[in-house]
């Protein structure tokens, strides 16, 4: 089930490992964001941005972070499948849903990762080794809130020219996420080793380390499919 995926390895076993973005300098924080919850509780956030096994691999390790797990966005429930969804024209991402604290972490601060580290937005259908509609830049939004702040934080990144090329991340509502298959969660970890996490994740978990300490966490949380 995972050949389209490790198809292209031969090639990727000649590159250099890099990060996921090519910004232009130091990453701006959201103009534009929701305050930070006085209370402790939980709220989620829904997420494209290439293979979702790296997606998740970086935001497990996000502070404030409390579950994520890996799935589909975009379509309808009766084409959430891995093999279906690989063909491209399902309409689904690969995704993943976080649930986070609000009073650690704000909405903007995930999408902050999301565009500095988890991914590169500029590139249409693409992250890596990896193109297709499935792997598209998107954001789905679960209120008005959260597509204020999206909307704006895009709007001020490409404004300040902080990446080379225009950002392409689509801003949509969220019609429902469902969850991936079970031998796709928590890839990365499960599955260190692997020369496409190797290539592909890692070094994005690392750059998160050493670009944004204060934002990371070194116990990965737990996933949970059911949330």
């Amino acid at each position: 089930m995972l050949a389209r995926r490790f198809a292209a390895l031969p090639t990727l076993l000649g590159l250099a490992a890099c990060t996921a973005t090519a910004s232009t300098g130091p990453f701006p924080d959201p103009a534009q964001d929701e305050p930070k919850a006085v209370a402790h509780g939980t709220e989620t956030a829904v997420l494209a941005g290439g293979c979702f096994w790296g997606m998740q691999s970086v935001f497990e390790h996000v502070r404030g972070v409390r579950r994520v797990s890996a799935g589909y966005s975009g379509g309808n429930a009766d084409t959430a499948q891995y093999d279906a969804v690989s063909e491209g024209n399902t309409g689904h991402a690969e995704s993943v849903r976080i649930a986070f604290d609000p009073a650690v972490i704000s909405y903007g601060q995930l999408l902050k990762i999301y565009f500095a580290v988890a991914h590169d937005p500029t590139t249409l259908n693409r992250q890596g080794p990896d193109a297709g509609t499935q792997y598209r830049s998107e954001i789905f939004y679960a209120n008005a809130a959260q597509q204020k702040v999206a909307e704006s934080y895009i709007a001020q990144l490409n404004a300040a020219k902080v990446f080379d090329d225009s950002i392409v991340t689509l801003v949509q509502p969220l019609g429902g996420f469902y969850p991936a298959e079970d031998y796709h969660q928590d890839y990365a970890r499960k599955h260190p080793d692997n020369a496409y996490i190797l290539i592909n994740d890692a070094p994005k978990v690392a750059h998160l380390k050493q670009a944004y300490p204060g934002m990371y966490q070194d116990e990965q949380t737990v996933v949970d499919v059911q949330l």
